[in-house]
């Protein structure tokens, strides 16, 4: 099973906002062109196809996309691969905010 992480400003006490805002998250991703915004996020599995609608921000990693959602002033990734967690950090770090697991 693939850890998951929070990219988070809600354990910061010193920001006005600590919420990570859907527009701060579009204008930051609209920047890198290894992502791509979507609101539906489709995983096929063996016998079946889900669909689950939301704010996901895609990251092309060779052939296979990884993706960061935003939730509740949030951003959410599973570690599937070893290169997402340089780029979580990176991520955070641009956008002020720590990163905890959950």
């Amino acid at each position: 099973m693939n850890q998951r992480f929070r990219i988070t400003r809600s354990m910061q006490h010193n920001l006005e906002t600590q919420e990570i805002s859907l527009e701060e998250c579009k204008a930051y991703f609209s920047s890198k062109s290894d992502f791509a915004y979507q609101t539906v996020l489709t995983v096929k599995g063996p016998e079946s196809t889900m669909s689950i609608e939301g704010d996901f921000f895609m990251w092309k990693l060779g052939e296979t996309h990884i993706p960061f959602r935003h939730y509740m002033g949030d951003l959410y990734v599973a570690v599937s691969h070893e290169q997402v967690v340089p780029m979580m950090v990176e991520i955070a770090t641009d956008l002020r905010a720590d990163v905890v697991e959950g």
